[in-house]
């Protein structure tokens, strides 16, 4: 157990209260008897000490059990969301694809929050009214078994209209953290798009669309308030009739001289000190049907198994050669990848055209294993490319995509990404894209620091930056798709010269609309409905291939 020590300690502050709360109870009986009953001085000196010392057990006590169980809990949480954003980073693009990130986020932040809540605060809290719960229990046993028979029969009473709250309280839960999701979601969405708003002026549409889920969210909140409330109610109307009934009897017992006085308060102060616990308790297991589900739709996520896992072979030497012999890939029912087969070897300059849809994503998709072929296979080096450990094989590939991916960090750990900086690649890398000419104009240079997403670059600047970060890598296979497509053609002319100079070294993959970027390819792969219906130079296939002539039209 990860936390004997601090679990065994929390125990002992949880003993310390109950039996602290107990004592509270036992010290009436002598100060009634003794010393307003009887008069005794000695007594009178002695019992505000023990008070103080029943008060400072239950105090230390109370303390021990807050901080070791907080402790504790807190602890877990941060391993449970460590281990959750790892195993998350290791599903599979599908999984992002088909998930929203406000979801995602939401079960990473709110979930786990209604965890530690559980952790930090209902279990200790519960265990420690329970023990305070058994410790009154044996003294009111012990004090009157006549007069504690009343009471312990008539509170299991509360048990069935408790269960089914609990049930309604577990329902309204699930509920609400959905809503809870969809919102979080919601909102993502709005900031995300917040471009297109704006130029639209849709504040409206969209206020109002989270608008709703918001209520949603506060309509099932107000559910759980409201069952949650009905708990204390129950609880006073049958404590009321129990310690009634309890008073009746006794007060009975000590007219009729078979009960002393200080025995009777005594009894009392530990029943309506018994009472607050067992209402608490009834509490707290509501609130805990929170974290049930919480914990439920944490572990569904835990429980999701990648379908894209990696080899034992470790890629040990550069990519020389990629084959891909007879490949078929499927996107749920959609075929995108239909029996494709080609060669490419190290020096080689493939272009990939067609229309959208037509499967070049979805086939650079395959090189880096975002997705694996469902038939046919895949070679590198002539091992198949699912026997590879995925950080040999990304190790030798740099990817770089219309979509530009800058980090909240400096120049130089974004060039660097994934490796250890050294100052001047990242500056040589930073010349060969042509990206040098504008961060030299920063003040900190290569220690300034980007904002997340590169908002502080133009689309241009930001795609230089993802091309630098590729030439930093030094890979043998680079991907480039539409990696050129926000620079001004002054930009991509001077990238294409700084690609010119490595091209017989690595293999380069090259997807493109503007044909005027691949002209100079080897070869150019014409995709249409996943299959590759031309390949061949650009000038053989503008004299041979009607697909691509119409491309170059278009």
């Amino acid at each position: 157990m990860d936390y004997k020590r601090e679990f065994i300690f929390a125990i002992v502050g949880m003993l310390a209260v109950a039996i602290g709360t107990a004592g509270t109870a036992q010290i009436i009986k002598p100060t009634l008897d003794n010393v307003f009953v009887a008069k005794d001085a000695t007594m009178l000196s002695i019992i505000p000490f023990f008070l103080i010392v029943i008060f400072s057990i239950k105090g230390v006590g109370q303390y021990i059990q807050t901080y070791y169980m907080s402790y504790i809990g807190l602890d877990v949480v941060r391993k449970l969301r460590d281990d959750l954003v790892t195993h998350l980073t290791y599903q599979d693009i599908a999984f992002f694809n088909n998930m929203h990130s406000g979801e995602i986020l939401s079960r990473i932040t709110n979930d786990i929050t209604r965890i530690q809540n559980v952790v930090t605060t209902i279990i200790p809290n519960f265990i420690r009214e329970s023990l305070t719960i058994v410790a009154l229990t044996i003294y009111v046993i012990y004090e009157s078994p006549k007069l504690a028979l009343y009471f312990l029969v008539i509170m299991p009473l509360a048990i069935l209209p408790l269960s089914r709250l609990a049930k309604k309280m577990k329902k309204y839960s699930k509920l609400s953290q959905e809503s809870t999701s969809t919102m979080i979601s919601r909102l993502g969405e709005i900031f995300s798009n917040i471009e297109v708003i704006k130029s639209n002026s849709t504040q409206t549409i969209e206020s109002n669309k989270f608008s709703q889920e918001n209520y949603s969210v506060f309509k099932y909140l107000i559910k759980q308030v409201k069952v949650n409330a009905l708990t204390t109610p129950i609880m006073e109307i049958l404590g009321s009739i129990a310690i009634g009934v309890v008073i009746y009897i006794g007060g009975t017992e000590v007219i009729e001289d078979r009960m002393s006085v200080g025995s009777f308060f005594s009894f009392s102060a530990a029943l309506f000190m018994l009472y607050n616990p067992i209402k608490r308790v009834s509490k707290l297991y509501n609130k805990a049907q929170d974290a049930v589900i919480a914990n439920y739709r944490m572990h569904q996520l835990l429980n999701m198994k990648p379908k894209v896992v990696s080899g034992d072979i470790v890629l040990n030497n550069r990519i020389e050669r990629v084959v891909f012999r007879n490949v078929y890939l499927n996107y749920e029912d959609k075929r995108v990848i239909d029996g494709v087969s080609i060669d490419i070897k190290r020096g080689d300059s493939i272009a990939l055209v067609g229309d959208s849809g037509a499967g070049k994503t979805s086939f650079v998709n395959l090189l880096v294993r975002f997705y694996d072929a469902d038939m046919g296979v895949i070679s590198i080096n002539g091992v198949n490319i699912k026997e590879l450990t995925l950080s040999s094989l990304h190790k030798e590939i740099a990817f770089v995509t219309q979509r530009v991916h800058i980090f909240n960090d400096t120049v130089a750990n974004n060039i660097a990404y994934g490796q250890e900086v050294d100052r001047k690649r990242v500056v040589e890398a930073l010349k060969k894209a042509y990206a040098l000419e504008f961060i030299e104009k920063y003040e900190n240079g290569i220690d300034t620091i980007l904002n997340e997403s590169g908002n502080n670059l133009s689309g241009g600047q930001r795609q230089r930056i993802a091309l630098a970060r590729a030439l930093y890598k030094n890979p043998s296979l680079l991907i480039l798709d539409e990696a050129t497509s926000a620079l001004d053609n002054k930009s991509e002319l001077l990238i294409q010269r700084a690609l010119e100079s490595i091209r017989d070294k690595i293999i380069t993959v090259t997807v493109a609309h503007r044909l005027s970027t691949i002209e100079d390819a080897d070869r150019i792969l014409v995709f249409k409905n996943g299959k590759i219906i031309c390949s061949d130079t650009h000038q053989n296939l503008l004299n041979s291939c009607n697909e691509y002539r119409k491309l170059a039209k278009l």
